[in-house]
């Protein structure tokens, strides 16, 4: 049916240009135009058509009898020139006389036959320009309203796939851009990629498939995708094959729209920002342009607004992930391609923020329980427990912990991520205390070996340093550090000796000065005893006041280090 249909228009397209080629070649030979079509055409549809009516001009038969004239006249007078006289020389001026009158009226007739030529070149262009009209769109005309039909009328349109669908190639092909985000599957912070799953949906106009729809019996039919001719939208950032179900069919509109949909399952390049893990905030950019044709020849446009797609995308969402979609935007952009031609690009802007919870469950409070531990083991006495042994353990079970939890961490080479430096903190600390409680607990146990402090050490660290750390010095109990007089008990001793009895004189003295020799080597060693005894007590309170002064530090380090790191994190957080 189709076939016949063009066969039938080309027919028709061949008689109109014969008719026309006869009226313009024997135009001459026509009597005049009669009234009724010279105002029907000339001045109706010139009108219509813009074009207006020129001043008459002479016929062409008025033209050949006026040129069969003069051609005689001029024959009379070249035919006597061998006669000479007066009489023969009049007759020539009046030949000459006679010829240039002809000529002028050849001239006017010449005018004449030229006007009607013309207007017969009207009337040919008025009937083209009519016909052209008629048969200028292209509608699909169907033998039966059903689907059989259908099929035979657009199996000609199947034949032109391979070129852009108008009629005119001048004629710019406007296609409609739909995007929706059905899946956000993963992103990998190594290779700087994302993985979505998107829905592509294009629109444009087929000049060669339209139809009535109560003729063909339906408005919308589906045909083979690979039938008709598709636009080559791509997407710049793709770096991995499309891996998608393809739909195989397309759909066609009585009114020439196509509509074309098609998943993707898209791989794309992404400049990745993990300086805030796990509260970051990712922008990533889809670009949708034609890989071939230029903006001459084809124009992308947004068939809804970005917040739409946003909106329809949230609802149709049907997997996140660890990542949640919090926004999509788009503008349209015209870049130069070469020096005189340009091209149409979409950029669609992808926002996607990542669920914290699992990392702050996993990573965060884990690290915070640690470090606490390791905080309140300084309220073991340095002295009598095995405090650097629970560090040592501490430190071991955390890096275990990390070792586990490494695959959690984003891996990257261009930004460092702060919950790393937490991370490292934190072990820096724990490693810092057991040092602090290695070179206390050797200071504790090694004071007995140490002179006496100086006494800048003892008005520095014992007065006031102690006072700070609420650790003073205690005082010392003189009854300790007393000797009984040794004369006393040599007199102890001699009445204990009268008693027994009556000695000689010499003999009480040996034992008297003997007795004396004794107590002052007795004397001499409990006052170097108490002198250590002394010196050992001031380097244990001098460790003790070490000690708590670190505590201290380390307290108000540990918390101004999470304050500052939580401060960084909000704060870039609602910047982003």
């Amino acid at each position: 049916m189709s076939f016949s249909l063009c066969l039938a228009l080309m027919v028709a397209s061949l008689l109109e240009i014969t008719l026309i080629t006869n009226l313009l070649c024997e135009s001459a030979d026509f009597s005049p135009v009669p009234r009724w079509i010279s105002v029907l055409i000339l001045q109706f549809l010139g009108f219509l058509v813009c074009t207006t009516q020129m001043n008459k001009k002479p016929r062409a038969s008025e033209i050949d009898q006026m040129t069969t004239t003069a051609v005689s006249n001029i024959e009379v007078y070249e035919g006597p020139q061998e006669k000479k006289g007066p009489a023969m020389k009049n007759r020539a001026v009046w030949d000459l006389t006679r010829v240039g009158k002809d000529l002028q009226d050849i001239q006017h007739l010449t005018q004449r036959c030229q006007l009607k030529v013309r207007s017969s070149k009207r009337l040919f262009i008025f009937i083209s320009l009519l016909m052209h009209a008629h048969y200028g769109s292209t509608m699909l005309n169907c033998s039966n309203p059903d689907t059989p039909s259908m099929l035979e009328a657009l199996m000609p349109v199947f034949n032109l796939k391979a070129i852009r669908p108008v009629v005119n190639i001048t004629t710019v092909t406007n296609i409609s851009l739909f995007l929706t985000v059905f899946g956000i599957m993963g992103v990998d912070e190594k290779d700087q990629l994302l993985t979505t799953f998107l829905w592509q949906d294009v629109e444009w106009e087929n000049e060669f498939t339209k139809w009535d729809p109560e003729e063909c019996g339906t408005s919308r039919t589906s045909v083979p995708r690979t039938n008709i001719w598709v636009p080559d939208i791509i997407i710049n950032e793709i770096m991995d094959e499309n891996t998608a179900p393809k739909v195989p069919y397309t759909y066609l509109l009585s009114d020439g729209t196509v509509s074309d949909s098609q998943p993707i399952k898209a791989v794309t390049s992404c400049r990745l920002d993990i300086y805030l893990f796990p509260f970051d905030i990712q922008n990533c950019t889809l670009s949708f342009n034609s890989f071939t044709l230029k903006s001459n020849a084809v124009q992308l446009y947004l068939t809804g607004t970005p917040e739409s797609m946003f909106e329809y995308s949230k609802s149709m969402m049907a997997t996140m992930g660890e990542w949640e979609l919090i926004g999509i935007a788009a503008k349209k952009y015209t870049l130069p391609s070469t020096a005189s031609d340009f091209y149409d690009i979409i950029h669609f802007y992808i926002s996607l923020r990542r669920q914290p919870m699992i990392y702050v469950v996993n990573l965060l409070l884990p690290s915070c329980f640690l470090i606490t531990v390791d905080l309140f083991s300084f309220i073991l006495p340095p002295n009598d427990a095995d405090r650097s042994l629970f560090k040592m353990t501490l430190i071991l079970g955390y890096t275990v912990f990390l070792l586990i939890m490494n695959d959690l961490l984003p891996i990257t080479e261009n930004d460092l991520p702060l919950i790393n430096v937490f991370l490292s903190l934190c072990l820096a600390m724990m490693v810092a205390s057991l040092l602090e409680t290695i070179v206390i607990t050797k200071f504790l146990h090694s004071s007995s070996h140490y002179s006496r402090a100086p006494r800048w050490i003892r008005v520095l660290v014992l007065k006031i340093l102690g006072r700070l750390v609420c650790l003073p010095q205690k005082p010392r109990d003189r009854n300790d550090t007393v000797i009984q007089n040794p004369v006393t008990q040599v007199t102890e001793e001699s009445k204990t000796l009268e008693q027994k009895g009556p000695l000689s004189e010499d003999k009480a003295l040996q034992e008297l000065w003997s007795l004396g020799r004794v107590l002052q080597a007795i004397r001499l060693q409990v006052e170097q005893h108490l002198s250590k005894s002394l010196s050992t007590e001031e380097w244990i309170q001098i460790g003790l006041i070490i000690d708590r002064l670190l505590f201290i530090l380390y307290i108000i380090f540990i918390t101004v280090s999470f304050i500052t790191i939580i401060i960084i994190w909000v704060v870039s957080y609602n910047a982003a």
